[in-house]
């Protein structure tokens, strides 16, 4: 069971280089982050995610996020 404050806090301090996405287990999305982290969209919209993450119940965290 992952996390929703790690995958949050991931998703706002690291978002940029996608490491909440290889946290929660899509390691294809991570790369795309990486491979665009020279811009700033990818950190704009993992302080986002972290904001939505956080902002969740754990089991609509869970379900949205971990088991789809």
């Amino acid at each position: 069971m992952k996390s929703k404050v790690t995958a949050g806090i991931l998703a706002i301090l690291l978002g940029g280089i996608g490491a909440h996405k290889f946290y929660l287990g899509k390691p294809g999305m991570g790369i795309l982050y990486l491979v665009f982290c020279w811009a700033i969209i990818p950190s704009i919209i993992g302080i986002i995610e972290g904001v939505l993450y956080l902002t969740k119940t754990e089991q609509e965290f869970q379900n949205k996020y971990v088991t789809a």
